[in-house]
């Protein structure tokens, strides 16, 4: 099956000779939730703007579900929903117009039924009768959401979607997400909030100096590239790590009364009893230890910075 979104040799170069896009391939399945993430001025916005046909490319080609975003515009367009990061509404229209509106526009017929679903998904049905002017940042940014789906689009864009909304907001939508992609939406978004990412993908794909530096399926990559950190509480502080523990990578923290080692879990030796083996012939005692896995930010910080 071709993928839902298709992306080939993407190049944005603006006229000051800025590069924000380098020759970007990418492919996003149907009915996947796909993270782009990557830090400020990496590119993000500028690849979500060329595929909802809001920024125009150099170079390559992109096709939505097999419409050209060029040549066959209005179909590949209509088949996208787009939140932008910018609040960008109507202050003086209704909640309910709003979003009514924004259906029209892409010629759905009227169906008073979804709007009602839709905007009661999203908590705005007890505001269905307010003004723009009237709501909170947060239910603005509702409101922005529910234009974007207002005609039954087959991708949704999120760009920073949850970014400065309260912590009620950012549930709602990871769960109205989860609705979508079980309905067969692709769901495509980018964010700051690495748990994000973490809670919700299917596959993360990173974005640096307008290069994709990679896109994995996210359990996966995390099993690859995901550390594990050993960390002992020990019985009496060290003010420095003794000399017999040099060659091992070990750092004090705590001020002396912690050691941490970090190391591969899938490994056939992960070092482990050989480092408590170690301490014990140092005397070094400890009287507790725990073991964490590396989280998606800790990965996304070293990938990017072998990319810079």
């Amino acid at each position: 099956m071709p993928p839902m979104i298709a992306v080939t040799a993407v190049t944005k170069r603006y006229t000051t000779g800025y590069l924000a896009l380098d020759a970007v391939d990418l492919a996003i399945e149907k009915g996947e939730i796909f993270a782009l993430l990557g830090p400020n001025g990496a590119g993000k916005t500028t690849l979500i703007g060329v595929i909802c046909g809001t920024v125009s490319m150099t170079s390559g080609k992109v096709l939505v579900d097999g419409h050209d975003v060029i040549r066959d515009f209005r179909a590949a367009r209509a088949m996208i929903g787009l939140v932008p990061q910018e609040i960008a509404l109507d202050i003086f229209a209704t909640v309910k117009a709003t979003v009514s509106y924004s259906r029209r526009l892409f010629g759905r017929p009227s169906d008073p039924t979804f709007i009602e679903r839709l905007l009661r998904d999203l908590a705005l049905w007890e505001k269905r009768e307010a003004r723009i002017v009237e709501l909170s940042g947060g239910m603005k940014r509702r409101v922005m959401i529910a234009k974007a789906l207002a005609h039954e689009p087959d991708v949704l864009f999120l760009d920073e979607p949850t970014a400065g909304v309260d912590v009620n907001l950012r549930r709602d939508m990871w769960a109205l997400v989860r609705r979508l992609r079980d309905a067969g939406a692709t769901v495509v978004l980018t964010t700051h909030y690495i748990e994000e990412a973490e809670e919700m993908a299917d596959r993360v794909g990173v974005i640096n100096k307008g290069r994709i530096v990679l896109v994995e399926d996210k359990d996966k990559l995390m099993r690859k590239l995901g550390k594990r950190r050993l960390t002992l509480a020990l019985h009496d502080p060290l003010p420095t790590l003794p000399a017999g523990l040099a060659d091992w990578p070990i750092e004090l923290e705590d001020g002396g009364h912690k050691l941490s080692y970090q190391f591969d879990a899938s490994a056939e030796d992960t070092g482990v009893p050989s480092l408590l083996r170690r301490l014990g012939e140092l005397g070094v005692d400890f009287k507790d230890l725990e073991t964490t896995a590396s989280s998606l930010e800790d990965i996304f910080v070293d990938l990017v910075g072998r990319a810079a």
